[in-house]
């Protein structure tokens, strides 16, 4: 026996009912959210605020699981990085991606305390990754292996360190 899709409430709805009911759609609705994964106060609000929920009952929400220790940008921060290392990105590229999702330099910091030599074994894994053992045969593979480094997030001294001198290219 098939069972019946799970419906959802029509958008406009929430706006309809009381507002202890109204905190208690947006509550669960967050929660379930947070249930599959860590999210920033700024994410969760986003994704909240697509769903037609009133911005201030948001903002109570948000701060209210915040309070409770449902939501914390420490954690979704310390999940971010964990993962964006796990996929091989550079710190250029986990700092924006923080930074778009709402995490301030300070927390993201927190969380990045590699030294330049980790950062050169982390770029040289990925070229590995990407490229295997071979050797730079022209300056054109040297630009594009600059560019591969460049797109993870890897700055350009970083790059130059890991691919070596442009000079003893062919």
């Amino acid at each position: 026996m098939k069972q019946a899709p799970r419906s959802q409430a029509p958008v406009g709805v929430c706006f309809v009912r009381g507002v202890d009911e109204r905190r208690a759609i947006i509550r669960d609705a967050a929660v379930r959210l947070l249930a599959r994964r860590e999210h920033s106060r700024l994410e969760l609000a986003r994704k909240l605020g697509s769903r037609g929920h009133p911005d201030d009952l948001i903002e109570e929400t948000v701060a209210d699981l915040a309070d409770d220790g449902l939501q914390s940008d420490d954690r979704f921060a310390q999940a971010f990085v964990r993962s964006a290392l796990g996929r091989g990105q550079g710190p250029l590229r986990i700092r924006a991606g923080l930074a778009e999702r709402g995490i301030n330099s300070d927390i993201a910091s927190t969380y990045f305390d590699l030294d330049a030599d980790e950062w050169r074994e982390r770029a040289a894994s990925a070229l590995y990754k990407r490229f295997g053992s071979a050797p730079v045969e022209s300056r054109a593979d040297w630009a594009r292996r600059a560019r591969f480094l460049a797109g993870r997030g890897f700055p350009s001294d970083v790059a130059a360190k890991v691919l070596g001198s442009l000079d003893r290219v062919p």
